[in-house]
């Protein structure tokens, strides 16, 4: 049995912001933008009324091709994220406390830096909230000394 993680797909309210985080300041880059088909599969997935318009964005990784997507909802709010958060996605850095400035930069919630490891690396965490309520964890991986 192979398995194979193919990407996370986040609904956003504004693909230009979203971008100033997954694009501008974590380094994703652009594999297409298209304007999703009234019958997109997305609809009935995400439970999304049908009078909302959607984009689409996927984002590469250095290693991967269309690892993030972004589908921007507009012609409804998007519902407010409160209480236990039920999800993230954990990126590796390779800066984290210059990513995490830049981030505060924009005014979004982060959480205390943690520093963790095992026998063979080291590694420092750190958390933050995207516009749309979205738990992101990054981290920065380091060889022992």
């Amino acid at each position: 049995m192979s398995v194979l993680f193919k990407r996370t797909t986040l609904t956003v309210a504004n693909l230009e912001r979203s971008l100033g985080i997954y694009r501008d300041i974590l380094g994703f880059t652009i594999n297409y933008i298209q304007e999703s088909e009234p019958d997109s599969y997305s609809y009935p997935v995400f439970r999304i009324p049908k009078e909302a318009k959607l984009n689409f964005a996927t984002l590469d990784s250095p290693t991967q091709e269309r690892t993030l997507a972004l589908t921007e909802v507009t012609g409804v709010a998007l519902p407010k994220q409160t209480g236990i958060i039920m999800a993230a996605s954990v990126i590796k850095v390779d800066d984290l406390k210059k990513v995490i400035a830049q981030i505060e930069g924009l005014g979004l919630e982060t959480t205390e830096p943690k520093m963790d490891g095992n026998e063979q690396y080291e590694f420092l965490e750190q958390a933050f909230i995207d516009y749309d309520g979205h738990l992101i964890v990054l981290y920065e991986l380091m060889e022992k000394k």
